[in-house]
């Protein structure tokens, strides 16, 4: 199983997860444009898309939908409220979209996917959980890290998570303090120690690699958020890196094997 990270960042969020035939897009916060260009580095194109998981519905996780149901069609897929937004939002995805049940495994393909609740200043807002011939989870805009979450997260092979601010930074920093309020509060985003800490309950779990995702370019720096969490990870063999803003990062996730339905 193959995982692709194209862009993770409050400007545009957008993975690939490939097994087999199947391919299925984490979110489409970046410009169709970019997604095209990112597939065909992956050997791919919106042809070869299974579906796209959508985990809530801020700009920087839908931005290209709309281009997307126009040119495709491709399964538009999330839980209920999220899909519910997003057609109030892009009238023009509704016959794409398809809910998926929170808290139920379902077959997209050759891959067993979950949702899981994260804390989101939404009324809805999830992580996912994918096995193939190995184990992907991710979980980030939230706020806090529930039992649900780590629930969804525990023993994956790979885990991409949320390391979006340093908390000085960004109580020393030029956002409105509201603002400040909101991203520190249990419904806003993880800081680095808040990833650093749930890391290292992962690498305990059995987690091999985990990707640092959606840091702020404002409140934070790959270096800060990978020195905090590379700190909590000392004296594990877990591997850390950190997903790019803007690039492409591809992973071969291993092989532990979660029985599809």
């Amino acid at each position: 199983m193959r995982v692709c990270v194209f862009a993770s960042g409050s400007g545009g969020n957008c993975l690939l997860i490939s097994h087999k035939s199947t391919n299925i897009l984490v979110d489409a916060g970046i410009s169709i444009r970019r997604i095209e260009a990112a597939l065909s580095r992956s050997q791919l194109s919106m042809g070869d898309i299974t579906g796209v998981l959508i985990t809530h519905e801020h700009s920087d996780h839908i931005s290209a939908l709309r281009m997307i149901a126009k040119k495709y069609d491709v399964p538009l897929c999330a839980p209920h409220t999220v899909a519910a937004r997003i057609v109030g939002m892009l009238p023009e995805t509704g016959e794409h979209i398809r809910i998926i049940p929170v808290g139920e495994i379902i077959r997209i393909g050759e891959l067993a996917v979950k949702a899981f609740y994260t804390s989101h200043d939404t009324d809805e807002s999830v992580g996912y959980r994918v096995s193939g011939d190995g184990i992907f989870a991710i979980a980030t805009d939230t706020g806090c890290v529930t039992e649900e979450i780590w629930n969804g997260l525990a023993g994956a092979d790979t885990v991409l998570i949320e390391s979006n601010h340093d908390e000085d930074m960004l109580r020393w920093g030029p956002y409105p303090a509201v603002l400040k309020r909101r991203i520190l509060s249990e419904h806003g985003h993880l800081s680095n120690e808040d990833c650093a800490r749930l890391a290292g309950r992962l690498a305990e779990s059995g987690t091999g690699t985990i990707v640092l995702g959606h840091l702020s370019k404002i409140n934070n720096t790959p270096q800060k958020a990978l020195e905090a969490t590379g700190r909590a990870l000392c004296g594990t063999d877990a591997e850390l890196f950190c997903a790019p803003e803007l690039g492409y990062l591809e992973l071969q996730i291993g092989e532990k094997t979660e029985c599809l339905p």
